[in-house]
């Protein structure tokens, strides 16, 4: 079923971009300029119903979350988890708030970090063809999500305020806006800047990709079997996904759709990509050796499964 609807993405989008396909062909660019124009046009109409969807969601439902999180600290890796692999903007940014506050616990927010999807789901959705990996993407980090949360809440787990009381908590998102107050404007707004934000980052990686991947040289290196090599990946993607940018989440889930990067290396990059929670996380802790000191567990964790699914997925 999930296949069909995917074709019929796929159909809907080749009816209404067929026309500029082929004027796009006809200019004359090099195969490589042309067919990233094409592929990601074909994601705009997919990415806009999709962050309307998630607008909605965060309007009606983000709220609700956010406090159910803070008065399940026993439950918390799992329901932080589970809230975190809905595509939400900024919720990442919210949980580093939160924990600031001590209204979460160390394990939660690791739990957080490492089942937020940032861009990865959209942009998966808009690939009909690539929709397959969504699955093992989301239910890999869910499950690292939840042991690292509980196992970290175990070893590491640090003084909760059980005060229930509403902080107030400003954050803008990854588009300056805010992501606390419901604002019917950014129905639409946001869903539309959110678009427009994406789709350049994935036009501008996708002609990057398109012109290294061209290279044979660059390919066989890329797919060398190497040991040597299948140890760094991971490391390499996990480091990167530090950087608090939804860029980088959406450049490792272009190097997995073009078979660039390792299914490992995409989930330790994937993992470690908090989005701008990182940056809230060390501007508001005052206590900056505990923001090293997380985000070093994130590292490691992201790095660790991304090893791990190296040598299990072939």
């Amino acid at each position: 079923m999930f296949n069909n609807f995917c074709e019929i993405i796929a159909i809907i989008n080749n009816f209404l971009f067929g026309k500029f396909d082929s004027f796009v062909k006809g200019l004359g660019l090099s195969d490589w300029i042309s067919d990233a124009i094409i592929d990601s046009f074909h994601t705009l109409p997919f990415l806009f119903l999709v962050f309307v969807f998630i607008e909605l969601f965060e309007f009606y439902f983000s709220e609700k979350i956010n406090n159910f999180i803070k008065g399940s600290e026993k439950a918390g890796p799992l329901v932080g988890s589970l809230a975190a692999i809905i595509p939400q903007c900024g919720f990442s940014i919210i949980a580093s708030s939160l924990y600031v506050n001590k209204f979460l616990s160390r394990g939660t927010l690791i739990a957080i970090y490492l089942a937020t999807s940032d861009e990865a789901i959209p942009i998966l959705l808009s690939y009909p063809q690539k929709a397959s990996l969504i699955l093992p993407v989301v239910g890999v980090k869910l499950v690292i999500a939840i042991i690292a949360g509980y196992l970290v809440d175990l070893l590491f787990k640090n003084q909760v305020n059980n005060n229930s009381a509403k902080e107030d908590i400003f954050e803008e998102g990854c588009c300056k806006h805010d992501i606390i107050t419901n604002n019917k404007m950014n129905l639409w707004l946001h869903p539309i800047m959110h678009t427009l934000n994406i789709f350049g980052f994935i036009l501008v990686i996708t002609l990057i990709l398109n012109f290294f991947i061209r290279d044979t040289f660059i390919i066989n290196f890329l797919s060398n079997p190497d040991i040597k090599l299948k140890l760094i990946e991971p490391i390499v993607t996990g480091i990167v996904g530090l950087i608090p940018n939804c860029a980088v989440s959406i450049a490792l889930t272009m190097l997995l759709i073009k078979g660039t990067i390792t299914f490992g290396a995409a989930i330790a990059g994937l993992c470690s990509n908090a989005g701008l929670g990182l940056l809230v996380l060390l501007r508001k802790n005052q206590q900056f050796k505990d923001s090293v000191f997380v985000i070093l567990i994130l590292l490691i964790i992201s790095c660790i499964s991304g090893l791990i699914l190296q040598f299990i997925v072939s």
